[in-house]
């Protein structure tokens, strides 16, 4: 996404919606330094990066200068969605085995697609 596309708002975020792809980040401009994929069934793009984003800087808040992105591009097929983000200090080997993990994991997609249903 273009910098000069992305909002803020009152809480510190950064957001960008471009129709397809919806976007939060701490900062910008938006780096990955580690980073995980998946897909998922059709749902709200924005619920399900926010609902994604607090689980993920919940698993890596104590990573020194975390700073978690989250992107959900809605194709034909469903969702596609990417979380990693930066890191200022060393990256831990695990970390984005952590990452994987999290965006795998059956009861988190769960709580996710109740989240980010359709209303």
């Amino acid at each position: 996404m273009r910098q000069e596309a992305w909002s803020w708002d009152r809480r510190g975020w950064h957001f960008a919606d471009d129709g397809a792809t919806y976007a939060v980040a701490r900062r910008l401009p938006v780096q990955w330094d580690i980073s995980a994929q998946t897909r998922l069934p059709d749902m709200g793009r924005r619920r399900l990066a926010h609902a994604v984003r607090q689980d993920l800087w919940r698993i890596l808040q104590r990573l020194r200068g975390f700073a978690p992105v989250v992107t959900v591009t809605r194709d034909g097929q469903g969702l596609s969605l990417r979380a990693g983000g930066s890191v200022a200090g060393r990256i831990p080997r695990n970390a984005q085995e952590q990452v994987a993990a999290l965006l795998n994991d059956p009861v988190k997609r769960a709580a996710w697609a109740r989240t980010a249903r359709h209303r």
